[in-house]
């Protein structure tokens, strides 16, 4: 009888909480990285490339997906059951579906730029590797930005016969870039398992999803 007077009570200030839109969005958009200043010395500086900025950024954006999708979930509006203790769960609890504009808005205005941020910088990278004189050279050759992914991956491959680095801190630089776009590759795969999962999305991969994402942005 208490329990039950005790969540009466309770009841209207979260009713009021919960019908409040969730402020995710908001919340993760701050987390975003912004694109740093990019020049030839940014690049040649690791800890200003790996850790400054691809750790940065993946950790607010990749490494916490599960947090930030949580962050999407709109509060249930019925409140707490206390009848819920009295037995015992033998199903695990299902996570909670996420509003479908709330996931679209999440994609289109926290993952996807962040993703495309880091594409920017490691290309421009890439050219600063190829040719540290006109790094740009590398990014004029490609009309869009998925043609200039697969520029910058023909141009990278050590295999291509088309990558001469013209000094050793090039060549590192171009082995740096090379390995970083593997590792975001994988963190994209993992990262877009978990969106699809909580939103519901199926038949469409994170490398299609960006392609179209790009192709609204370039339209516009």
């Amino acid at each position: 009888m208490v329990a039950s007077l005790f969540w009466a009570q309770q009841s209207h200030p979260s009713e009021t909480a919960q019908q409040q839109p969730p402020q995710a969005s908001k919340a993760t958009m701050s987390q975003r990285s912004n694109k740093p200043s990019l020049t030839p010395s940014f690049c040649f500086n690791e800890t200003a490339l790996r850790a400054d900025f691809l750790r940065l950024s993946r950790s607010t954006i990749d490494d916490s997906i599960v947090q930030n999708l949580n962050a999407l979930v709109t509060p249930a509006r019925a409140g707490f059951d206390p009848s819920s203790t009295s037995a015992r769960q033998i199903e695990p609890t299902r996570r909670k579906p996420i509003d479908s504009d709330a996931c679209q808005g999440f994609k289109d205005n926290v993952l996807l730029p962040s993703w495309q941020t880091r594409s920017d910088v490691l290309n421009y990278c890439a050219g600063v590797a190829l040719d540290p004189q006109d790094p740009d050279l590398l990014l004029r050759e490609a009309e869009s930005a998925k043609e200039r992914e697969r520029v910058v991956n023909e141009r990278l491959d050590p295999y291509s016969g088309r990558f001469f680095p013209r000094e050793a801190r090039t060549e590192s630089l171009g082995n740096l870039v090379r390995n970083e776009r593997g590792v975001e590759g994988i963190i994209r795969a993992r990262t877009w398992g978990l969106v699809m999962e909580r939103c519901g999305d199926v038949g469409i991969g994170w490398e299609e999803a960006l392609n179209r994402w790009r192709e609204t942005k370039e339209g516009s």
